[in-house]
Formats: structure tokens, C-alpha cells, sequence
């Protein structure tokens, strides 16, 4: 089994909320991360494609054709967006790591033409990152 990772770089802005809980809840939950205005990140996204290389490329899946999907299905969507009011497929969605991961897993699934999508990883920070190998 082959594992390929292609790693892209975004920029936006989040703000985590829940609007069922008060707002002092949300603050002492999500503390500067519940400024109203929201704050950015310079995101990494990994995503690892699994699979068997195809005998007469070698390739299990064409670099630049992942980074296409990548491009049309998630980043032109969400790079320089502010997560919570920009970007359709996050409407409602409380932007926490985890979530986004869930959120960019649906995004992709089912558009990587070989091989089968098998992580995604994703850093807010250079300390903090989420791993989702899917449903």
C-alpha cells in the first residue's frame, strides 16, 4: 500500500461560537478564539491519497492533479475567506480543527480519481493540528 501527501497552504480568519450556549460560555470555552470580529491563521492542509500505483505511470495519483482537485474543491473556497460567513459548506458550522477537518474530508470525498482518500491533516498553528481518516 502506497500513501501520497500533497500539503497546501491557506489563509483565514474564524471565529468559534456557539450560539446555544451564552455568550459568557462561549467566552470562558473558546477565550481569545471568541473575539467578535473573529482572528486568522496560516493554515496547513496535508492530504493523503492510499492506494496501489497504476503499473504503467507508477503514479497512485497524478501530484498535479490532486493539487487541481484541491485547488477547485477547497481552497479557492477557502483561502482568504472568513470561515464563518464566506464559505458556504461551513454555514452553521462551529470552525473548530476537528470540524474543518470533517467539513474538508466531505469536500474531497469521492473526487480523488485513484486511490482512495485516506487522511487529512490539518494545522491552525505549528502546535495545534486535527487528523481525520474519515467516517
Amino acid at each position: 500500500m502506497i500513501y501520497i501527501t500533497r500539503k497546501e497552504i491557506f489563509s483565514a480568519a474564524h471565529r468559534l461560537n456557539n450560539p446555544e450556549l451564552s455568550e459568557k460560555e462561549n467566552a470562558i470555552i473558546y477565550d481569545k478564539c471568541n473575539n467578535y470580529w473573529g482572528h486568522g491563521h496560516n493554515y496547513v492542509i496535508e492530504v493523503t491519497v492510499k492506494g496501489e500505483p497504476n503499473p504503467k505511470t507508477g503514479y497512485l495519483v497524478d501530484l498535479k492533479k490532486l493539487q487541481e482537485i484541491l485547488d477547485v474543491n477547497l481552497i479557492s473556497k477557502i483561502d482568504h475567506k472568513h470561515l464563518n460567513y464566506d464559505v458556504d459548506f461551513l454555514k452553521g458550522i462551529n470552525p473548530t480543527l476537528e470540524n474543518m477537518a470533517v467539513a474538508f474530508w466531505q469536500q474531497l470525498q469521492n473526487k480523488i480519481p485513484s486511490g482512495q482518500l485516506y487522511r487529512i491533516k490539518l494545522w491552525e498553528t505549528e502546535n495545534n493540528s486535527v487528523e481525520y481518516y474519515g467516517e
